[in-house]
Formats: C-alpha cells, sequence, structure tokens
C-alpha cells in the first residue's frame, strides 16, 4: 500500500550532508512553503554513515529525520550502495568493476563496485542491516529506497568476481557444458568448451563475440544486479515492514529486464529525465511512463525522480520552458503515478551535478523555477482524491528487454534498424491518434485487449508465438512490424526460417531480408496511398495472407509489403518495412477498424489521459501547443474550481484536471496486472 494515503506524494532526493547544519532549518521551512511531503534521503551519503570499517555514526542522521517528522514531512530512506566509501575500495581493490577491455574502474565517480564481488556483498547486507535495524520503525520513514539507477553507470562487469559468478550461473541453468555447447552453437567457428574452467567472459575479441554468449551475458548481468537488490531488501525486511522500492530507468534502462525487478519491489518507481534533442520529448516521457505502469501491473507507481529544468549530463541542457514542468509532472501523474519527485532538492555548488537543475536553484527562492515548483505543489495538494485510480487500455504494446538486448547485438542485417526506434515510432503513432495503451511481455495473457502491436520482436519464443496465435485465433487483431520473430531465446534462427512461429497467425513468412543502402528510400502502395518507407524491406512468401500494400521501388518492387490474415475469429497484419510515424498512420487506421476502436477527435498536441476510480474519473489534460485547446468534456476542473458543461478549454501551454463521472467497468477490458506473464520466462527449459 502507498504509504502517503490520500495524498500525492511531492519532494525529491534530499542530500543535507553537501550543506551546513543551518540550512537545514531553512530547507524544511522552504519544503513546507512548497508543498513537499516526502524526501529521498541518504543515497550517496554511505562515506558519512560508516566512517569506517564496521563503524557507524548516525548522529546526523538521527537529527535530520527527528527534523523532517517534526515538519511533517516523510522520508524514502535509502540504502548507499551506489557509492562505496574510499576506504573499502582501499581495503578491496579487487571488488572495482572491470570494463569489457579490461580497464579497470577507478575511484571518485559513482556505481564503481564489481556487483559479484563478494566483499561488496558482505558490505551491503551490514550498511542496509544497521540502517535498518536502526530506522526501521521510525515515524519518519514510510519507505525504504535500495540503491540508485541498477545498472548505471556500471551493469556489466568483467572481473575475476563475475567470471566466477558468470561460470556458476551458466551451471545452474545449462546443467552440463554439452547443453551450453548446444544453446550456444559453439561448433561454428570452433568454439566448443570440453570443461567449465574453459568459458570466459564476453570481453573484447579479435571480432565479433558469440551472440548466444552475449545474450546470456546480459542476462547474468541482470540477475547479478538484482540478486545484490535481494540482499538488501532482504535485509531490511528483518528489521522493518516498510515497503521497499528501488528507482527503474525504464525506456532509458538497458541492463536491467523489469518485468522481472517489477515482482522483487513492494511498489514501483521510476526516474525519467527528457532527451533534449528531441523536440517531441513529451512523447517519450508518455512511453516511459505507460510502461512503467505496465511493469508495475497497472498499479500506481512512483515517480522518484525528473528534473525542474535543464539536466547535467547532456552534450546540450536545454532548460525546460516555462509551464513545462508542470506538463511533465502531471502527464507522469496521468498516466498513473502517484508520487511526484524530483532530483533533487537543493542544486549542489560543487561536484559533477552542479549543472543540474533542482526545486531550489542556485538563482533561490525568487526564480521562476522556484515559483513552479511552489505552484505545482500546491496543484497536487488539491489533486489528493486522484491517488489509487488507475488507467484502462483495449491496446497493448509488445515490450520485451530480452529482445531488446537479441536485436542490439552486433552483425544483424542492418545496423539502422533499432529496438528503440521501432518503439518510439509505432508508440507515436498511437499517442497522435490519442489512443492509451499498456505495455506487455509477449508471453503475457492478452486475451482482454482488442489490438495488441509489436514493434520490435525479433527474438521471439515459440511460448509467446503461440500465445500471439491464440490472441488472433480468439478474436484479436495482431499488428507485426518488420524483423519479427527471426530467433529464438539462445538467438538462434527459428525451424522453418525467418518469421516461422507467427505464420499461423500471420499468412506470411520471409524469404530473404532486403535491408536498405544508407539513404535509399521506396514507396509503398496500401490501396491507393503512397506511403514512405525506408532502411528495410522482405521478401515475403504468402501462406494464406491477402495483400494490402505492394512496394514500388527498392529491391522489393512490385511484391507484397504490408499482409492482412484473417484465422479464427481474429486478424494478423504484417508490416515489412520501416514505416515512420505519419506513414503509419493509415496502417494503424486499418487495424483499429478490424480490433473495433475508435480514437477520439482531440486536437493536434493536446494529450488527454483518464484515470479510472471508484466514485469518479478523472480527465488530465496537457496543452503542448502555444494555442488554447478544447476537448468535449463535462465534470468539474479541479485546480479552478469551474463547472465544465460540454467544452473544456486547456490554454496554450497549460494543464487542467476534471473530475468526471466514472466510466463502468467493462468485463472485457484486461485488468493491467494481466499484461504482466505470471511466470518469469524460464530460457533454459
Amino acid at each position: 500500500m502507498w504509504p502517503l494515503p490520500g495524498a500525492i506524494a511531492y519532494g525529491g532526493d534530499y542530500n543535507p550532508e553537501q550543506w551546513p547544519r543551518a540550512v537545514w532549518d531553512e530547507d524544511v521551512a522552504l519544503m513546507r512553503q512548497a508543498g513537499v511531503n516526502l524526501v529521498s534521503v541518504g543515497i550517496f551519503s554511505w562515506a558519512m554513515l560508516e566512517v569506517s570499517e564496521g563503524v557507524f555514526d548516525f548522529t546526523w542522521l538521527d537529527d535530520l529525520l527527528d527534523l523532517l517528522h517534526a515538519n511533517g514531512i516523510a522520508v524514502d530512506l535509502a540504502t548507499p550502495s551506489v557509492s562505496p566509501p574510499a576506504w573499502f575500495f582501499h581495503a578491496y581493490p579487487h571488488a572495482r568493476a572491470v570494463d569489457a577491455d579490461g580497464h579497470v574502474m577507478g575511484f571518485g565517480s559513482r556505481g564503481m563496485a564489481g556487483h559479484s564481488a563478494p566483499e561488496y556483498r558482505e558490505a551491503i547486507v551490514r550498511v542496509a542491516s544497521a540502517l535498518a535495524e536502526r530506522y526501521g520503525d521510525h515515524p519518519a520513514v514510510v519507505l525504504w529506497h535500495v540503491h540508485n539507477e541498477y545498472g548505471v553507470p556500471v551493469g556489466e562487469d568483467f572481473s575475476a568476481s563475475s567470471v566466477a559468478s558468470w561460470r556458476r550461473w551458466l551451471q545452474q541453468h545449462y546443467g552440463s557444458i554439452e547443453a551450453l555447447n548446444a544453446a550456444w552453437g559453439t561448433a561454428f567457428w570452433g568454439q566448443t568448451y570440453r570443461a567449465w574452467e574453459h568459458v570466459v567472459a564476453p570481453a573484447r575479441t579479435p571480432t565479433t563475440v558469440n551472440p548466444a554468449m552475449k545474450l546470456d551475458w546480459a542476462r547474468f548481468t541482470d540477475d547479478m544486479l538484482r540478486e545484490c537488490f535481494r540482499l538488501e531488501r532482504d535485509a531490511i525486511r528483518a528489521h522493518s515492514d516498510r515497503p521497499v522500492t528501488t528507482n527503474f530507468m525504464a525506456h532509458q534502462s538497458w541492463n536491467t529486464d523489469l518485468w522481472k525487478w517489477a515482482r522483487e519491489v513492494d511498489v514501483v518507481s521510476d526516474d525519467h529525465y527528457l532527451w533534449s534533442p528531441d523536440p517531441d520529448a513529451h512523447v517519450a516521457l508518455a512511453l516511459s511512463a505507460d510502461l512503467t505502469r505496465s511493469v508495475a501491473g497497472g498499479k500506481p507507481w512512483i515517480l522518484m525522480e525528473h528534473s525542474t529544468s535543464a539536466v547535467n549530463w547532456q552534450g546540450r541542457n536545454i532548460a525546460k520552458r516555462p509551464g513545462e514542468m508542470s506538463r511533465n509532472a502531471l502527464t507522469h501523474l496521468g498516466r498513473g503515478a502517484d508520487a511526484i519527485m524530483f532530483f533533487q532538492w537543493r542544486a549542489s555548488r560543487r561536484g559533477a551535478e552542479k549543472f543540474h537543475s533542482a526545486m531550489v536553484p542556485h538563482a533561490g527562492t525568487s526564480s521562476r523555477v522556484f515559483r513552479e515548483v511552489t505552484d505545482l505543489g500546491q496543484q497536487l495538494r488539491q489533486l489528493g482524491e486522484v491517488q489509487g485510480s488507475q488507467v484502462r487500455a483495449e491496446v497493448a504494446v509488445l515490450y520485451d528487454w530480452e529482445s531488446l538486448w537479441a536485436q542490439d547485438l552486433d552483425w544483424r542485417p542492418s545496423d539502422d534498424l533499432a529496438f528503440r526506434e521501432r518503439m518510439r515510432s509505432y508508440y507515436e503513432r498511437l499517442w497522435r491518434d490519442s489512443v492509451p495503451v499498456d505495455f506487455a511481455h509477449p508471453e503475457a495473457d492478452l486475451s482482454g485487449y482488442s489490438l495488441v502491436v509489436a514493434p520490435a520482436s525479433y527474438l521471439l519464443t515459440t511460448i509467446a508465438a503461440d500465445n500471439l496465435t491464440a490472441f488472433v485465433r480468439a478474436g484479436g487483431t495482431l499488428l507485426v512490424s518488420c524483423f519479427a520473430a527471426a530467433v529464438d531465446e539462445h538467438d538462434a534462427v527459428h525451424e522453418g526460417g525467418f518469421g516461422a512461429p507467427l505464420a499461423e497467425a500471420l499468412g506470411v513468412t520471409v524469404e530473404e531480408y532486403l535491408p536498405l543502402r544508407a539513404g535509399d528510400t521506396c514507396t509503398v502502395d496500401f490501396g491507393g496511398q503512397r506511403l514512405a518507407a525506408d532502411v528495410w524491406t522482405e521478401d515475403l512468401v504468402l501462406t494464406g495472407a491477402q495483400v494490402r500494400g505492394r512496394y514500388l521501388g527498392g529491391p522489393a518492387d512490385g511484391a507484397p509489403a504490408i499482409t492482412r490474415h484473417e484465422l479464427g475469429s481474429g486478424v494478423g497484419w504484417y508490416v515489412s518495412t520501416r514505416l515512420d510515424t505519419d506513414s503509419l498512420a493509415p496502417v494503424l487506421a486499418a487495424a483499429y477498424a478490424d480490433a473495433g476502436i475508435t480514437p477520439p477527435a482531440l486536437p493536434e498536441h493536446l494529450e488527454l489521459m483518464v484515470r479510472h476510480g471508484e466514485s469518479a474519473d478523472y480527465a488530465v489534460a496537457v496543452n503542448h501547443h502555444d494555442d488554447a485547446a478544447h476537448v468535449a468534456l463535462s465534470g468539474t476542473e479541479i485546480f479552478s474550481g469551474q463547472e465544465i458543461d460540454g467544452e473544456l478549454t486547456v490554454p496554450g501551454g497549460g494543464v487542467a484536471v476534471v473530475r468526471t463521472a466514472p466510466t463502468p467497468d467493462r468485463d472485457d477490458v484486461i485488468t493491467p496486472a494481466h499484461a504482466v506473464p505470471q511466470q518469469v520466462r524460464n530460457t533454459y527449459a
């Protein structure tokens, strides 16, 4: 259960150890002014807490927690395991992480430890236990925050400790060296192993590494990170009953399979930072928010970090424009977040992140940013009734981190066809069409969705393919993008060729991939409409599908490009080329028609999200345009108290939240938790 009943949590990372004690009193007064009711404490404070091995000093933290509690500010208390102190690395230099080139990571940053090192694991349990034993029942502590952004900046570790763990992990999962050789296809290039001690990590090699080995290495890395989390979580639970989380990075993370991670936390939390080169970064924000809600099983989640304005680590750290912070925050809330948090409370004067924005910026409390922080706090205080309400969707987008890892390995047919790009293009089409979506694992229960979209399913197990085929046969509409079902869980091409596991669902297989040269394009004739395509084409073999679009130009000139296949009472679409977001519009429109979905007619750039509660629904409207937008809606606008009778006007760059009559539950709409697979995939069965 969320620890602040009836309130939207608001605040951010608080690092008072960077400031004189006198500043703390000023901070809590400003927090109360801004409406802050939750702060994260201690994320980078290991050196301040365990001053030497086994010697703890909690004096400053005792004072801080008591001060925050006395001022009505709750605490998300962190374990500091992301940044071991200098004494640790002096005592255990072999516990430092090593990169693929054999370079040992030096001290002076964060995330430097190898996650398999026994001394590191012993130390993180010790500090987590000490914190939980002392503060497990402290009235200020409502949530535990383990580590920080697992896999960032260090995920892979090629140290001796890691390689030893890697061999044990492989023995556990494969059982015999013969099974490993079979799974990795080591007969190719003469890589056959005769003993476990011969198996090495996929570090730097003369040419590309065995892709099956590299894929397993990604799974191993994810498992080692998650083992460390469980060690700390269980140490905390021995002394405290408060919920435990760690901050994910959703669509911005590489090393963590969040379908698996979500099972380990009591509440899902996420960090999200706008990518400043992206002029439509609010679309990527929405994608990450929907993905976070989906791995949370549809339950409300925590936005643990985002920025009030510019970040510090991008090539060009673009400041947010007036009102953008509120639009970002309300978009996260509209897509299921019950907590809106920032990094960080007060801007640091020193260190690597001194140019990162904060709730209290270097310019102080007279700044525009602090005024907007205070205004947002006032807005969120008015939205306590929204807490606990949930988002519903009729469309599921398939997302599988293992397929991401596999597709982005070396020596794929085209460097220009990438998992994240396809995911963004298809999601943005759905976003522009104002169609709410959940994300789902391809092996999850999809039975309540009307439409399932697979933008990037390069790796698809036979279990997943059977699941999608059953979905179509039972009446669902499935739309699959190119380069799908190419390989199995070991990155081996499926028996029967490319796309073979989906042949029944789609009525088509692929004889050959026909990628384009850099800069080349072609056109698809889709019912008389000319759709622009680039990067990729395929030579399709029809096994029952009807041709709905043909290539004009390119290596597949005149051949089928887009197909539609009826199976049982459902339909399977296949798009064998790379279409941009605009060109996807008529294709998705045809899929919506098959699925019985009618997208709402909304003004361009108006983002409308609905959260459904027991006694009311809440429509969150965010206007990303400078001009006012109008939308058909009735109810009470919560910020102004205005009664809306048929039409809501949202000013340019503005936000609104309207309380409306509740929408009855539908028996045929899936419960969001079903988007999460009931069983974690057993790759080695």
